[in-house]
């Protein structure tokens, strides 16, 4: 009996220090994590059925159906890393998860949205700190960071960004219209054609492309590319690429209207709006190309007259 005992008790620590093995010490872990998902669950439930219901109907939050599931398969590819690293109780996460719920009470008697819903984005990083401690969170910080974006920006913010889009959005297209020999008279954001009045609408401002792409342009920094400072340009270059993108967009709805004006309506104006984003994201790829390609010119440039001067 004493040497049965020494046998299982020699397997369970072999089976502890391999990674990615379902080892006694995990449970620890996720245990607590999985008791806390259920009780956020049940807490965030109201709010969660509102903020889903958006997703349904507001355009401009489509890809909030993605945000989920591309954390958690971020998450997922480090399930190696989750596994083996070192885990310790942190009580700053405890905290963390304390002050969240303050922030969805408060919020939700405020009625303000965007407090009561990014409170649940705080409780599971308070949740991971406190179950898996500082090693956990610093893995699982990307992926956390990332649920952010499936909340809809506070409307006062995004009536302050929209509404200069619209307008430079309008301006180019009047630009470009007149450009082409089509007569137009822009007062503000509605552009006067000659037989069509064009009114480039929140809608149209370009914010839905803008926040998908940054979503994207995240994900796909991480994924391929580790430089950290490439990564931050690739997010820098979508704001440009995303708000030249829709300008071109209004101006070809102009044009459209002028020459064929049922393909600027309906169906084809919603294809027409995912053509346009198709495009900028490729824009955006073509730029870490063209980033990769000067970045190796220049090591090459450096190496050649470290060579001639050796």
């Amino acid at each position: 009996m004493k040497l049965d005992h020494i046998v299982e008790t020699n397997t369970e620590q072999s089976l502890a220090s391999k990674p990615g093995s379902a080892s006694i010490s995990a449970l620890p872990v996720w245990g607590p994590l999985a008791w806390i998902a259920g009780m956020m669950l049940v807490s965030f439930y109201p709010m969660l059925e509102r903020l889903v219901s958006q997703w349904m109907n507001d355009d401009d939050m489509g890809h909030g159906f993605f945000v989920p599931a591309v954390s958690a398969y971020i998450a997922w590819q480090r399930r190696d890393e989750i596994l083996a690293v070192d885990k310790s109780r942190n009580y700053f996460g405890l905290a963390l998860m304390t002050y969240a719920a303050v922030q969805y009470v408060l919020g939700t008697i405020a009625a303000e949205l965007f407090l009561s819903r990014t409170a649940i984005v705080f409780s599971i990083a308070g949740a991971v700190l406190f179950a898996g401690g500082k090693n956990l969170f610093q893995l699982c910080a990307f992926p956390v960071f990332l649920l952010f974006f499936m909340v809809p920006i506070p409307s006062v913010i995004y009536n302050q960004i929209t509404f200069p889009l619209q307008l430079f959005a309008s301006s180019v297209a009047e630009t470009a219209l007149l450009l082409l020999g089509i007569p137009v008279l822009r007062d503000g954001n509605i552009l006067e054609l000659a037989e069509h009045k064009l009114s480039v609408v929140e809608a149209c401002s370009g914010i839905r492309s803008l926040l998908s792409l940054t979503f994207l342009s995240l994900v796909y920094g991480f994924f391929f590319e580790e430089k950290p400072w490439l990564r931050a340009a690739l997010l820098a270059a979508t704001v440009p690429i995303a708000i030249a993108a829709n300008a071109f967009r209004v101006s070809m709805t102009g044009v459209l209207y002028e020459y064929k004006s049922e393909w600027a309506e309906g169906f084809f104006h919603t294809a027409e709006g995912w053509v346009i984003f198709m495009f900028a994201l490729s824009m955006l790829l073509m730029f870490h190309r063209f980033m990769l390609w000067f970045l190796k010119g220049v090591a090459n440039a450096r190496q050649q007259a470290q060579q001639q001067s050796a």
